[in-house]
């Protein structure tokens, strides 16, 4: 299943589920987010697409101020309720692209959790760049879907169902282990002429999902919620019926984050 940007509103009709339903980031990358680029609060920084808060509320926890910019407005509406209670912290309905920030606004720091993919490459690291103070950085991580070694059976035989219903993996399977994986955000950085990359760094971790649990989480991925409702019926039936024959009912999926932090 690959990415298309125009998939980037489908994650509005999960706005009570995401919250829920995602992992939250290791605390571990945002000590080495700040650790990295050196900011201090109260300096403010810009988010790009927060969702309904979940890399916001840890920074706004720490003492930032924050712009937060999310397209979705169910989102951005869980995103404000969240964040009602910092002072500092504003969020946005709008794209990034079309946002436009008041005459002479820079920040410390602009930064994206499971966002940047989304957002048009002809624009964002100019953008970016331009909204940022001299010498600020920008930071971009992801949370996505692990296989290192010795990774649970149980989705080598679920991507037999998902090429079945044509949804299946692009490229070989399984897919390299989290340590293999290359990094196109660096070399993004590299080549767009705005940013040097100044740090990055890769955490791995493991949730137990029970089926219900499980299936929550996959109603926040875009190519789910865009599926045919027959092929998401039959998916999902599936996943039932191969998880009620374990005796604890419980998959294991592997997460990776990779950090990249570029300085203007």
């Amino acid at each position: 299943m690959s990415q298309d940007r125009r998939l980037r509103t489908t994650f509005n009709s999960a706005a009570s589920r995401y919250q829920h339903a995602r992992p939250d980031y290791p605390a571990e990358l945002y000590a080495d987010l700040l650790e990295i680029t050196g900011v201090e609060p109260p300096a403010h920084l810009l988010e790009v697409g927060c969702g309904p808060g979940k890399a916001t509320l840890p920074l706004a926890r720490r003492g930032f101020g924050i712009t937060a910019i999310e397209l979705g407005d169910a989102l951005a509406a869980e995103a404000r309720q969240r964040l009602a209670g910092f002072a500092g912290t504003s969020v946005i309905t709008s794209s990034f692209e079309e946002w436009e920030s008041a005459p002479g606004t820079h920040f410390d720091l602009v930064y994206a959790a499971t966002a940047w993919n989304w957002v048009d490459p002809e624009v964002k690291y100019a953008k970016a760049a331009a909204l940022l103070n001299a010498g600020g950085h920008l930071a971009v991580w992801n949370a996505e879907h692990a296989l290192p070694v010795g990774f649970d059976p149980f989705f080598t035989e679920i991507q037999q169902v998902y090429v079945e219903i044509g949804e299946g993996h692009d490229g070989p399977w399984p897919p390299p282990p989290p340590e293999a994986q290359p990094n196109p955000i660096a070399t993004e950085f590299s080549t767009s002429g705005y940013f040097t990359v100044v740090g990055t760094r890769r955490y791995v971790w493991a949730l137990r999902y029970t089926a219900e649990e499980y299936l929550a989480l996959l109603d926040t991925f875009s190519g789910h919620i865009a599926m045919e409702p027959d092929k998401r019926a039959h998916l999902y039936q599936e996943i039932r019926h191969r998880l009620a024959e374990r005796p604890d009912g419980r998959l294991t999926r592997h997460w990776s984050a990779v950090l990249t932090v570029g300085r203007r």
